[in-house]
């Protein structure tokens, strides 16, 4: 079985959302709803990634059906009820991890996580997709960064203090509205000062051109497509993906299907072949050690083939049955991502 490091997964949103029961024993045991959950991960191969920390909007609705491809633009998000919410999902990484039986663990350097993984731990990475709980004097970034934040997407799909976000749009160019504000460019000199790898998903393209300008760091899109394949405004140009792979930066490939698909539809009924077309076109521009896989678990719609983490060695099947063969396999599965890892935190 292919090892898989992943770029993005959105669990700890689903069981902080959770009604009922206890959200640790539901991840640890295996609850069965969503993506992700450990026995899935195991029996997957997954070995580690990037665990999001992401604070909805509370007057959203999730997308309404498979139509639904420009929904109106997310409400904003006051920067101490993020602040509050991401304490408490931190919070959940962390319980994981004293409840796991050295099952899991939350890793703050390259060699962190390949100890975990050669113990048969599942590496956690303690990551927050949108900025909103940081304030614009960046005293709680700090604070965070003690407390094991290693990787900071900027924005989400809406704007903040820091950047604008795009809005989910199709067919739409990333090219949404202006660039990094100041409080945003002082962030990205902080999180380069503190080695916090920088994320550029959810970012307009102003944005991302502005974080190339300030950042000394590899530029990194933790869980985006090819804007040539799919005319998403989520997904990269052909430029962006070219300098992210000339700064030594690094691309994951996301599952969500309404970034794969030429038509933009959320529907589950889509091939692998979707993937490995992405994958083609990203090792292309950016080269093969520049790509990666970013799923997404736990918060978008995924092809049905795979279905969750479970699903992750058809994946792995898939592009050795498209000509990768097993080591340019192992490089997109897991490899790549401590590559970036390395030139981002050192060792």
């Amino acid at each position: 079985m292919v090892p898989v490091f992943d770029g993005h997964n959105d669990v700890l949103l689903r069981l902080w959302g959770k009604k009922a029961g206890d959200p640790v024993a539901a991840f640890l045991n295996g609850d069965g709803e969503g993506h992700l959950d450990l026995p899935r991960m195991i029996k997957g191969g997954f070995a580690g990634g990037f665990f999001a920390i992401f604070v909805p909007s509370p007057q959203d609705e999730e997308f309404a059906d498979d139509e639904d491809m420009n929904p109106p633009p997310a409400h904003d998000v006051g920067q101490l009820a993020a602040l509050s919410s991401t304490v408490a999902m931190a919070s959940l990484l962390f319980r994981i991890e004293e409840a796991s039986q050295g099952r899991f663990s939350v890793c703050r350097s390259v060699a962190d996580i390949r100890t975990a993984v050669a113990e048969g731990k599942i590496a956690a990475i303690f990551h927050i997709e949108g900025a909103e709980a940081i304030d614009a004097e960046l005293k709680s970034l700090d604070v965070l960064h003690k407390a094991g934040l290693r990787s900071l997407g900027i924005v989400w799909s809406r704007d903040n203090v820091f950047a604008s976000g795009v809005p989910f749009r199709f067919p739409s160019s990333p090219d949404t509205g202006p660039g990094l504000t100041e409080a945003g460019k002082a962030l990205v000199r902080r999180c380069n000062e503190l080695k916090i790898m920088i994320d550029v998903s959810h970012l307009n393209e102003k944005g991302f051109w502005d974080v190339a300008r300030h950042s000394s760091a590899p530029l990194v899109a933790t869980h985006s497509n090819a804007h040539a394949l799919s005319a998403s405004s989520r997904n990269l140009t052909d430029e962006q993906i070219r300098t992210i792979g000339k700064t030594g930066g690094m691309i994951g490939l996301n599952f969500a299907n309404g970034f794969l698909r030429a038509d933009g539809r959320w529907q589950s009924e889509n091939g692998l072949d979707t993937m490995l077309r992405h994958l083609d076109h990203l090792m292309k521009l950016a080269g093969e050690d520049h790509v990666g896989l970013g799923s997404d678990f736990d918060g978008a719609r995924i092809p049905s083939q795979i279905g969750d983490a479970a699903g992750l060695p058809r994946l792995a099947g898939a592009m050795k049955a498209h000509g990768y063969g097993e080591d340019l396999t192992r490089k997109l599965c897991s490899e790549n991502w401590m590559r970036v890892l390395e030139r981002t935190w050192g060792q």
